[in-house]
């Protein structure tokens, strides 16, 4: 169960800090002391999570300390019975009586409750999520708790944290990226629970997981903690899932609406008093995907190809897609020992999903299939190990593995080609893209070890490795692949990153980190020594580099805190981009890694006035990067269109984000959030040595989101008809400015930009007997607005769902 922080909080949080460093510097003068004794223990949740930055004292006295980040406390008093007294923002403060003996362990261990009061959808939380916004790193938290009588799966809860931007080539189970500060796409890493993500197949992205799936959803933009052992340029997105409770707990729901889409989740868990533990997740989604776009259509002239065809760009027609079906299905297991002496978690756990999709368009819109389509399915065994304290105090030690098998079948054997009004035309050879019935076997195996040394209060020292293999190899049973070379030779990467990084905690006023990566690469797989492809051999190359970076907060008033961040930053090729998809993403196995020289400031001010609370926050964001891997349209033969990566000399970055949130009493929250981000082409001359200016020399890179803001309301009803039944009605907004699909050099023509977008979406959810059982409907796109994404591929227009859950157990 999640805590936020209310405006009462919220002065306590101010009051405590005020007298933090007085209490502070009384326990170190009162520990050398030879008369007083040393008492020592922890402060924690009752799922044994450390609390930091507690304050503990010995009511009517000046002995006291604060937590250090693992929430162990320690500091002299004269031997005695005193009062000790635990606050914590965002938890209930707690007294106990105490004696302090000489000559024996004074060790007291105290657990605290939260207090349950829900801000915000973004807010600031002492339980796991207050180390979010405590951190030096540019972070915020997006609690999914008010989020879960929704629809919304991860992506879109995602889209809600400023600075974020979701782009989807279509509808349910559409291939999505992100953009976050400008960067996006592979610059971005998407763990869960700490668990690397990349690798593991379409049938657990995070545009098919529900938004129940989540606890919270951490995002770090720009320079990323050692811990998550990453070569991300553009941040992190850690999944946070929650933990099973005490009690047995069920959380079930089912939702409908428009294009025929259904979705179902299942959550149930339950930890027993000896320590085990179990907890299940299962989740089906389905779409017809159906929905209408606006499109120019092909005309046929007869039913074979060589009959010909005509096409007026200009002659826009609303049509309905018709071969976009998916569906996907996935389970979650995880059972383990939770609160031993040797092991504080020691789960294993096992994830199936299955997938099918029907593949509607090409890289672009013009292109329209009505055969094509891919399937597969993954299987992935995983375990996680954590434990504090271990063999000696201060030392915490986390380790997380995984292995995923994922097979994928890319299916393209029509004897046809579709224009979009579903009629067809008889081809001279099969394959609408290219002919070809191929299994995809990919092997992903990710291990992570992180060790966190505290050898006092204000010191600190973390260490982490990551070590992630891959290879896939392909086999076909139709097409051209069915007795290539290049199938026959496996495609493989070995990644390993190592982070070493120091951190001091003087005071809770200012914190500081510094830490230095090292990066080591293995490529290998097929290179074509000719245009052809007929000639093809195994290439291999392997890639060593140092990183290195610092990040530090500091409070400047008790409301207003600054941060500030510098790195040097490599981020290495991923699979997609150096081996492809083996389908309409071609990769390229000669893509050099970026280099990024990453700068970040933040400045954020939080406070209360009586019932209202208000939170403002904004941040500049300077990056130069060399060799930025740009994913671009390529064509081939038969004007078949692909996407392809490059390397593009020099890209600068320039832009500020702002986001303001206010809340009145837990019944009315507002806020919103406006973010412009430039990355621009910073090569000066063309190619070849010449001093001749590049024509783009300065110019947007093309496809990239620039402008976007979002702003949303919420008005919360309390006790509606009977004690414990809750009515929230919502209400978002987003804004994406007009952006170059190409290069702004080619011009302002209609074809070259991406207009300029506002939709709407309204929601309203009634909930009953403190949340057991749950009714929401929505309506997203309520003007039914034409939006466009990925290369200007359309979203779908108005639509509506509905959803019902019933939860059981204890929030």
């Amino acid at each position: 169960m999640k805590t936020t922080v209310t405006p009462k909080m919220l002065k306590i949080r101010l009051i405590l800090a005020l007298t933090l460093f007085s209490i502070q510097a009384s326990a170190v003068q009162q520990h050398h002391r030879h008369d007083y004794i040393r008492i020592t223990g922890s402060v924690t949740t009752g799922e044994k999570e450390a609390v930091e930055f507690a304050t503990v004292y010995l009511k009517g006295t000046g002995y006291g300390a604060a937590t250090a980040a693992d929430g162990t406390y320690g500091f002299g008093a004269p031997a005695g019975n005193y009062t000790l007294v635990v606050s914590a923002v965002g938890y209930q403060t707690v007294e106990r009586s105490i004696g302090i003996v000489a000559g024996r362990a004074n060790r007291f261990d105290i657990p605290v409750t939260p207090e349950v009061e829900q801000l915000d959808e973004v807010v600031v939380s002492a339980d796991g999520i207050t180390r979010v916004k405590r951190s030096a790193y540019n972070a915020v938290a997006i609690d999914t708790k008010s989020l879960q009588n929704t629809t919304l799966d991860l992506s879109g809860a995602l889209a809600k944290a400023p600075g974020v931007k979701l782009r989807e080539s279509g509808g349910v189970g559409s291939d999505m990226r992100y953009t976050l500060d400008g960067f996006g796409g592979k610059h971005i890493k998407v763990f869960i629970d700490g668990v690397p993500q990349e690798g593991v197949g379409t049938a657990f992205g995070l545009n098919t997981i529900p938004v129940n799936f989540a606890e919270r959803i951490e995002v770090y933009k720009g320079v990323v903690p050692v811990g998550f052992g990453t070569d991300a340029l553009g941040g992190v997105i850690n999944v946070v899932t929650g933990k099973a409770k005490k009690q047995r707990f069920v959380d079930a729901s089912f939702s409908y609406g428009s294009f025929g889409t259904h979705k179902v989740y299942l959550n149930a868990g339950q930890t027993f008093k000896n320590g085990l533990t179990y907890q299940v997740n299962a989740f089906r989604n389905y779409s017809r995907n159906d929905y209408h776009i606006d499109v120019a259509v092909e005309e046929f002239l007869g039913p074979d190809y060589t009959d010909g065809s005509r096409l007026n760009s200009k002659n826009i027609r609303r049509v309905k897609r018709f071969h976009d079906n998916y569906h996907n299905e996935a389970i979650v297991v995880k059972a383990g020992i939770v609160d031993k002496k040797w092991a504080d978690r020691l789960l294993f756990g096992a994830t199936y999903a299955h997938f099918y999709k029907e593949i509607q368009t090409g890289i672009i819109q013009k292109v329209v299939f009505g055969g094509k389509h891919r399937k597969g399915y993954s299987v992935m065994p995983s375990m996680e190990y954590s434990k504090r304290g271990l063999f000696t105090k201060g030392l915490d030690v986390s380790l997380t593995a995984n292995y995923n098998r994922n097979i994928t079948r890319h299916i393209d054997t029509a004897s046809y080609r579709f224009n979009w009004r579903a009629e067809k035309q008889r081809i001279t050879s099969p394959g609408e893209q290219s002919y070809q019935n191929t299994h995809s076997k990919n092997a992903n195996l990710n291990a992570t070890f992180t060790a966190n040394y505290r050898f006092s209060n204000a010191h600190a020292i973390v260490l982490n490795h990551v070590w992630s293999s891959f290879r896939r190899e392909n086999s076909a049973t139709a097409g051209s692949t069915s007795s290539n070379t290049a199938t026959a030779i496996p495609k493989e990467t070995r990644k390993n990153i190592s982070g070493l990084a120091y951190r001091l905690t003087p005071s809770e006023r200012w914190n500081l980190s510094i830490f230095g990566k090292y990066y080591n690469l293995f490529n290998a797989g097929p290179l074509s020594t000719s245009t052809s492809g007929s000639e093809v051999f195994r290439a291999a190359d392997t890639m060593g580099a140092l990183g290195y970076g610092a990040a530090g907060t500091y409070f400047i008033l008790k409301p207003l805190q600054a941060k500030l961040s510098f790195e040097r930053a490599y981020r290495l090729p991923t699979n997609e981009e150096v081996f492809g998809d083996e389908d309409m993403e071609l990769g390229t196995i000669t893509l050099r890694p970026e280099l990024s020289d990453n700068y970040n400031f933040n400045l954020s001010y939080g406070r209360p006035f009586g019932d209202h609370a208000v939170f403002i926050e904004g941040g500049l964001i300077l990056r130069n990067t060399k060799d930025y891997i740009q994913r671009r349209i390529g064509s081939q033969s038969g004007g078949k269109t692909y996407a392809t990566y490059e390397n593009h000399g020099r890209v600068a970055t320039k832009g500020f984000t702002l986001s303001a949130n206010y809340n009145y009493r837990n019944r009315v929250s507002a806020g919103g959030s406006l973010t412009k981000v430039d990355v621009r082409d910073n090569v000066r001359t063309v190619e070849g040595g010449s001093n001749q200016v590049s024509v783009t020399y300065g110019a947007r890179m093309p496809n990239v989101p620039y402008l976007f803001a979002n702003a949303d309301a919420t008005l919360y009803l309390h006790d509606l008809r009977k004690k414990g039944n809750t009515a929230v009605i919502a209400y978002e907004m987003t804004y994406l400015h007009s952006f170059p699909l190409y290069s702004e050099v080619l011009g302002n023509d209609g074809g070259y930009m991406v207009p300029a977008q506002l939709a709407h979406n309204i929601s309203l959810s009634y909930s009953v007997k403190g949340g057991r059982y749950n009714l929401s409907i929505e309506c997203r796109n309520i003007l039914d607005e034409r939006l466009y994404d990925n290369f200007s591929l359309q979203k779908a227009g108005r639509a509506f769902y509905g959803k019902v859950r019933v939860y059981f157990g204890n929030n």
